[in-house]
């Protein structure tokens, strides 16, 4: 994989506040073979801006003609669209088109804010082409693993379980969730507002 770094490919257009695909494009194109790229899967940080589905698809095709590795960085799943599910489009995307990849799921955003990041389950998932590659990058995992915790807390891995185990309880997170992300939109439609407000005065 390539080893230095390169700029940052997330091109926002100032009049738009949108993504500027064709200079993502051109990043991807532009990147030796089997470069290694760091994507959030949605809800962009800092950006907050995504691809669309469209885009994700072109995304995937030109990092299989490149032999590019893609690990997502999923931290905010459901608090882009509001659905769990559509936010994972794009890693969905990717394992339809026959992609390796690599995915850090975090769950302390979506299960207790309050908390420390440390107190909620964090995975890292690889797709490997078969058991032989998936023994090695576990060890891998475990060496990189082991200096950071020896032994880590399981009462945020039982809340995030009790809660996707039960249908009722999955039901009534998935609608809070929503309720989370209506709120911040509401506050974000606020202070825009009171910014626009500022500037006229």
């Amino acid at each position: 994989m390539h080893k230095s770094l390169k700029r940052h490919s997330i091109i926002i257009i100032p009049e738009s506040r949108g993504l500027d695909f064709p200079s993502l494009m051109d990043d991807t194109k532009n990147a030796p073979n089997g470069s290694f790229f760091l994507l959030h899967a949605c809800a962009h940080n800092p950006t907050g801006v995504d691809p669309s589905e469209e885009q994700w698809r072109e995304i995937s095709y030109q990092f299989k003609v490149k032999g590019h590795f893609a690990f997502f960085d999923m931290a905010y799943q459901g608090f882009a669209s509001g659905d769990p599910e559509r936010d994972a489009k794009s890693i969905r995307i990717f394992l339809e088109d026959g992609h390796l990849i690599g995915c850090a799921q975090s769950y302390a955003k979506k299960y207790g804010t309050l908390w420390p990041e440390s107190r909620l389950p964090q995975v890292t998932v690889v797709v490997c082409e078969d058991d032989k590659q998936a023994v090695s990058v576990k060890s891998q995992l475990q060496q990189l693993a082991r200096p950071m915790y020896s032994n880590p807390p399981l009462h945020g891995a039982h809340i995030v379980s009790t809660i996707l185990g039960d249908p009722d309880l999955k039901k009534l997170w998935l609608r809070e969730v929503k309720v989370v992300l209506d709120q911040l939109f509401s506050f974000l439609d606020f202070v825009l507002l009171v910014k626009e407000d500022c500037a006229v005065q």
